[in-house]
């Protein structure tokens, strides 16, 4: 179900967005495969202090080689700038989203509301289990490790697309898509929420 909600609302995003080409699954940029602390720049305090919450441990500087991540789309804007898109199901809510998002400066820019992905993260008491959770060595090889992997990956993609000339990340999650996506009219209710995010690209 959960692929399936990735894939409509793709498409729906795509669908909205006509001047717009839309890349499903695309080759993750280099500075966000294994970003070390000359990708991550002036948010590499901010990245290590993240990481420290979440592992307890210090990030190394540079990503171990088995480090790697995709990306659900980036879309590329008619005047040549791109933008991660990102669709948030249930598994990306839960206490790590929380403390990752918490830290994010007033300065940093997403295409999302941070206040809603803290509260619904806060919300969510019970974690998925299964491969969900599972221990991810090297640099989570403890207790939901999938979970806090997760959480960072996501902080990783909101703070340094700017950093590198990307628009900011655009996320859609389940709650404010999920009842509609298979519409007919999916295309214009995506056109509304779209315009309820992109002009808002906040920066608190």
């Amino acid at each position: 179900m959960a692929l399936e909600f990735q894939r409509s609302t793709i498409a729906a995003v795509r669908a909205a967005l006509p001047e717009h080409q839309v890349i499903e699954k695309p080759r993750t940029p280099a500075w966000l495969n294994r970003p070390g602390s000359t990708d991550c720049g002036d948010a590499w305090p901010l990245v290590r202090t993240i990481y420290r919450q979440l592992a307890a441990a210090d990030l190394p500087e540079v990503m171990p080689p088995r480090e790697r991540r995709s990306l659900d789309a980036v879309i590329l804007g008619p005047d040549g700038h791109s933008r991660i898109l990102e669709v948030d199901e249930t598994q990306h809510f839960n206490e790590f989203r929380a403390l990752t998002l918490q830290p994010y400066p007033a300065s940093a820019r997403t295409a999302f509301d941070r206040q809603d992905w803290i509260d619904r993260s806060r919300a969510k008491t019970r974690l998925e289990g299964g491969g969900f959770g599972a221990r991810k060595p090297p640099l989570f090889p403890g207790q939901h490790g999938r979970h806090r992997q997760r959480a960072f990956r996501d902080a990783l993609a909101d703070l340094l697309p700017p950093l590198h000339g990307w628009e900011p990340t655009l996320r859609i999650h389940h709650g404010e898509a999920q009842s509609w996506i298979d519409d007919v009219d999916a295309p214009g209710r995506m056109r509304e929420l779209l315009a309820e995010k992109l002009p808002r690209e906040q920066n608190s």
